[in-house]
């Protein structure tokens, strides 16, 4: 009993649960999956730090770059030859104007030995057609190629080119175009495919006529070439996208960085703003000594130029504050015009005139309808006032107001005519093929007008000839009888006895 009663108490109290030996496994399961996610998650983290304190060493490197203000003042950049067709101002450095068959380019004075580099670059490519030509191109190359056919730089260089096409040569649709082309020296550049078969990267963008700067950075790091392309519409610096990328890219120890342009048929400005070059150094590596100091003469020399600058720029702002003391304290990006601003008021500009010349043909056309509708109602008042055979009598004098109001509307109508056709030159000087929706409507309602002015002359026309009046051409007058027959006929005779007589005595 107390064995039985001890093992039925103890029991109940030993055995599991029903659900237990089901959801401690689950529970556990669950458990291991969270901490497998948590341990995936710090080790992605962990690896994304460790790559970005991978990132290289920059070092600016002065001697191979220029920018603006002050870019130029004799005509020469500092470090820098330029040849051909360039430009250099103090703000920019112009490769080819817009001016066809133009050749161009600019070069580092001193050779690079940088084992990773990386070039930031600011250019405008404007034109006024949607197509340009022929392009611009960066170089790294063992030797200047100063002028030759592939973008205004020579031909079989050594070293890479990154390109940037603006003309269609092979038809395909396919540019403007970024291009990177390799060679080692031997290579002669297609022109008539675009390179497209020597490519060893390319992408589409379109770097023409945009209302910023287009940027590109290009990167030479660990043997792979990476373009990077900021399009230009928006003035953030940094906005960058993905362009290409070149794996195992092998380019000379030694060479020199360029930059040149050239123009065909069809001609753009090909502008540089600034060439910024940077040495990269991988991450644990030494880091490359600074470069030996400036001799004092040279020293001495760049402080007097920078103290006359100083002065300059100084006695300038005091003209300036002098000749406009209502704009002391604003900031001076206030009190300049953008180029998008002046490019938006050019074009409001011009749909106003549009818009003022539409509302004076509107008046003209006022007028003209005014007075139709006045020698109409007088015709009309006349024809009803007179009887049928009064009127037949007395519809002459009637009928020849109507010619002149036919004649005055005539010259109205081709005068009108001749101001549309000024006005719509004029748009498409002014606007440059820009319209609205306004100009398109105002245009249609002047044809209307012109229209009904056409069809009450022909009304007014039909109904002031009678159907049986048709032009007659006047009769001509008989002719006098000169000469009767019998005379034609004593002068015949006359005449032929004379002939006969002639060749008999002769």
């Amino acid at each position: 009993m107390s064995i039985r009663g001890a093992y039925s108490l103890r029991g109940p109290m030993s055995a599991r649960p029903v659900g237990f030996s089901r959801a401690f496994p689950v529970k556990m399961a669950a458990r291991a999956l969270v901490a497998a996610v948590v341990l995936c998650v710090c080790a992605e983290l962990q690896e994304a730090r460790g790559s970005g304190g991978d990132a290289p060493h920059r070092r600016f490197e002065y001697k191979h770059s220029f920018k603006g203000p002050h870019l130029s003042r004799d005509g020469s950049i500092p470090f820098w030859v330029h040849t051909g067709s360039a430009i250099p101002s103090a703000d920019q450095i112009r490769i080819t104007p817009s001016l066809r068959s133009q050749k161009g380019s600019v070069w580092t004075k001193t050779p690079v030995s940088f084992e990773h580099w990386e070039a930031e670059v600011a250019f405008r490519v404007s034109g006024r057609g949607r197509t340009g030509a022929d392009g611009l191109a960066i170089w790294f190359s063992a030797a200047q190629g100063l002028e030759g056919p592939v973008y205004g730089a020579a031909d079989q260089w050594n070293g890479v080119g990154i390109f940037f096409d603006s003309f269609d040569n092979d038809g395909k649709k396919n540019n403007p175009a970024v291009i990177v082309v390799g060679n080692n020296g031997k290579l002669v550049y297609d022109h008539q495919n675009d390179g497209s078969t020597q490519a060893l990267g390319t992408c589409l963008r379109d770097f023409r006529n945009k209302p910023y700067p287009v940027r590109a950075r290009i990167t030479y790091y660990k043997k792979t070439l990476t373009v990077l392309i900021n399009n230009g519409f928006t003035p953030e610096k940094e906005d960058y996208e993905f362009c290409t990328k070149v794996d195992n890219m092998i380019i000379p120890p030694t060479g020199y960085f360029g930059i040149s342009a050239a123009t065909g048929g069809l001609a753009d400005d090909h502008d540089v703003l600034s060439f910024l070059l940077f040495r990269l150094t991988e991450p644990g590596q030494e880091l490359p000594p600074p470069e030996q100091e400036i001799p004092k003469e040279e020293q001495d020399k760049y402080q007097e130029e920078f103290q006359n600058f100083q002065l300059e720029l100084d006695k300038k702002k005091e003209e300036f504050q002098k000749e406009h003391p209502d704009v002391q304290g604003q900031p001076l990006e206030d009190l300049y015009e953008s180029v998008s601003d002046r490019e938006f008021r050019q074009v409001f500009e011009g749909q106003n005139r549009i818009h003022m010349e539409i509302k004076q043909l509107n008046r003209q056309l006022a007028m003209i309808l005014d007075e139709q509708r006045r020698y109409v109602s007088v015709i009309t008042e006349e024809i009803s006032k007179r009887g049928t055979q009064s009127g037949q009598v007395c519809l002459e004098p009637v009928s020849t107001n109507p010619h002149s109001t036919r004649i005055n509307y005539k010259q109205n109508g081709n005068t009108v005519s001749a101001s549309v056709k000024q006005l719509a030159v004029g748009q498409h000087e002014n606007v440059g093929g820009l319209g609205s929706y306004e100009t398109v409507q105002h245009f249609n309602d002047i044809k209307e007008h012109l229209h009904v002015v056409k069809r009450n002359i022909e009304h007014i026309i039909q109904k002031n000839t009678g159907p049986a009046e048709k032009p007659k051409c006047p009769e001509l007058p008989p002719l006098p009888a000169c000469l009767t027959m019998a005379h034609f006929v004593a002068v015949v005779v006359i005449q032929t006895l004379l002939f006969l007589g002639y060749f008999m005595y002769k």
